[in-house]
């Protein structure tokens, strides 16, 4: 299945039915006065929240969703039937935007959770509506009104404790892979992963749930790479975890670099809890890789961890320290909530 996180659609609810002119036509009764109908009121448009779903691909081919008109109003005093509601299916963890891409109007953390988007229009008036006892046989009806209609940007971000940044071939995946069940694409070249993936991993009887995003390049928040569009993806996590490669040179290049497009993409990116890991010790003598890292831990105010996911070397302590910081922020984290939308 295409991974696609990022979709503009087009909502409108249903207009309202048309109110109705009809008279009474009784036996026996020459005036019988108005019996028009009200117009029964448009449907509504709702977005819900599914876990089953994890992309936004349906909506690169079904952008404009519409709810059901109401029905006219009939004779006899009879309303129109109410139209259907109009009810679309994302994943859970996407936020819901105005048409400027920017005015949050609902995130959508939890599954089944469902939000109102616009609201259907009133069903017009029948002439009964308009009876006075100067005018008892009135010809006059409403329309319906009109149900409202905007442009809005569905934006996916995955549901994770941790996520996982760092530059390209740094060995996210391998940790990945090496720390939960997910079967990500490892290769020995940049840019293996393509779209984010998740894992979950277990850590005695509790568990946590782990991303991985494509690496970062300089001028990535300028949109260059892949790291950029999917960046997103890791605002929601409460840790994250700076894979460094240990055989390349100057570390302390390394982390700056990916720091400062994190913090240039968002400031809520620069300031979450950080766990730094040296990776692919494996590579090289333990004690030159512990000498390394202990030299780094003096550099950076973030703790730093050496590994290799190849070989499993260290990876218990980092999973350990992970889940302790995913708990605390589990316990901190409050979901936001728009109370300025009014559909």
């Amino acid at each position: 299945m295409k991974f696609l996180d990022q979709a503009k659609i087009f909502v409108k609810a249903g207009d309202g039915g048309n109110g109705c002119v009809a008279f009474r036509r009784e036996k026996y009764i020459e005036f019988g006065g108005p019996a028009g109908g009200d117009g029964g009121r448009g449907g509504d448009v709702w977005v819900e929240a599914a876990s089953g779903l994890n992309t936004l691909i349906d909506f690169r081919y079904k952008q404009h969703l519409k709810a059901e008109r109401g029905h006219d109003g009939s004779g006899k005093d009879k309303t129109g039937a109410s139209g259907k509601d109009m009810v679309f299916l994302v994943p859970v963890g996407t936020e819901v935007l105005a048409e400027d891409g920017i005015t949050a109007i609902a995130d959508l953390t939890e599954n089944g959770q469902r939000v109102l988007l616009v609201r259907g229009g009133k069903g017009g008036r029948g002439n009964t509506a308009f009876r006075t006892a100067t005018n008892r046989a009135p010809r006059e009806s409403e329309a319906g009104v009109k149900g409202k209609e905007t442009n809005l940007w569905l934006k996916l971000k995955l549901i994770a404790d941790a996520g996982l940044v760092g530059l390209p071939n740094a060995g996210k995946s391998t940790l990945l892979a090496a720390s939960s069940r997910a079967k990500p694409k490892i290769a020995d070249y940049p840019f293996t992963t393509l779209h984010p993936a998740l894992g979950v991993v277990g850590v005695g009887f509790q568990e946590f749930v782990l991303a991985d995003v494509p690496g970062l390049i300089k001028g990535a928040h300028d949109g260059r790479g892949l790291g950029h569009q999917f960046l997103g993806h890791v605002e929601r996590c409460g840790v994250l975890v700076h894979v460094i490669d240990l055989l390349q040179e100057d570390l302390l290049v390394q982390y700056e670099l990916v720091r400062s497009e994190l913090v240039a993409h968002s400031q809520v990116l620069g300031a979450k809890d950080e766990v730094v890991v040296l990776n692919k010790c494996d590579a090289m003598d333990l004690n030159i890789g512990k000498d390394t890292a202990a030299r780094f831990r003096d550099q950076i105010s973030s703790p730093v961890y050496l590994v290799s996911a190849a070989s499993g070397y260290g990876l218990l302590g980092l999973m350990r320290e992970l889940q302790t910081r995913v708990d605390r922020n589990r316990e901190e984290s409050v979901s936001p909530v728009n109370e300025a939308w009014h559909p």
